[in-house]
C-alpha cells in the first residue's frame, strides 16, 4: 500500500485530524481520566478488529492519537479509514475533537557530513550509534524524545546556530502562530517556502521553522 500525497490527505476531509510531519494527529477532549479510559478501551477494541493500531497518549483532560502505517512509513488509506472510524466512535461517546491543538516538535541539525556526526547523536540520545544509519533522522520509538533530523548543507564555517527547532502545527494554525511570534518580538526571516515552512527568529537571531504538511 502506497503513502498518500498531501492533496489526497486534504481531499479526505478529516475534520478531527491534522497531518503534521509524518502522521495524522488528533486530540479528543475527554474532560476526565475515567472518560478518557472508556474512550481508549473502545478504541482498543476497534483497533484490534481492523488490525491497525494508533499511538495513544491518555492524560487527565484529553487523549492524543497518532496514526501512521509503520510498514510504509507514511499515511495510507488504512489510516484514513481508521481515523474516520475513531471520529465516529468519539461522536458516539460525546467526546469532542480539538484538531487545532495538535503540535509536534522536532530538532534539526545542519550538517554537511551525516555519516560523521550521526552516530555521535544516536549514541548520545539512544545509546546506539547505529540508530542513525537508516536515514536522515533519529526517532525515539518510545516517544519520550523529539525526533532529531539532519538537514543537509554544503560545507561551511561554523555558524552561530547549527541547531534549530521545527514546530509542526496544523495548516490552519500556522499563520496565527507566526503572527503571535512576531507580535512577541520576533521577525519573519524567510517565507519563500510557505505554506510548507516559514523561518522566524527571536531578537537574538535564534531561528525556528513553523512547518505544515502542505506542499510549496
Amino acid at each position: 500500500m502506497d503513502g498518500l500525497t498531501s492533496q489526497q490527505i486534504r481531499d479526505a476531509d478529516l475534520a478531527d485530524w491534522r497531518k503534521l510531519a509524518l502522521a495524522l494527529h488528533a486530540r479528543f477532549r475527554t474532560g476526565d481520566f475515567a472518560s478518557g479510559l472508556r474512550f481508549v478501551t473502545a478504541l482498543t477494541e476497534l483497533a484490534e478488529r481492523v488490525n491497525h493500531h494508533p499511538d495513544v497518549t491518555l492524560t487527565y483532560p484529553h487523549v492524543d492519537l497518532r496514526l501512521i502505517s509503520h510498514d510504509v512509513g507514511a499515511v495510507t488509506q488504512r489510516d484514513i479509514d481508521l481515523a474516520r472510524q475513531i471520529s465516529e466512535l468519539a461522536r458516539e461517546q460525546g467526546v469532542p475533537a480539538d484538531p487545532r491543538a495538535v503540535t509536534q516538535l522536532e530538532l534539526a541539525l545542519d550538517t554537511a557530513d551525516l555519516a560523521a556526526v550521526g552516530p555521535f547523536w544516536a549514541a548520545l540520545l539512544h545509546g546506539d550509534p547505529d540508530a542513525a544509519s537508516d536515514g536522515p533522522d533519529i526517532v525515539d520509538p518510545t516517544g519520550q524524545l523529539p525526533t532529531l533530523w539532519f538537514q543537509s548543507t554544503e560545507p561551511h564555517e561554523t555558524p552561530r546556530q547549527r541547531f534549530h527547532v521545527d514546530l509542526w502545527v496544523p495548516y490552519d494554525v500556522a499563520e496565527g502562530r507566526i503572527a503571535a511570534a512576531v507580535a512577541a518580538g520576533g521577525r519573519v526571516v524567510d517565507d519563500s517556502r510557505a505554506p510548507s515552512f516559514v523561518v522566524v527568529a527571536d531578537l537574538d537571531g535564534n531561528r525556528a521553522c513553523v512547518c505544515t504538511f502542505l506542499d510549496v
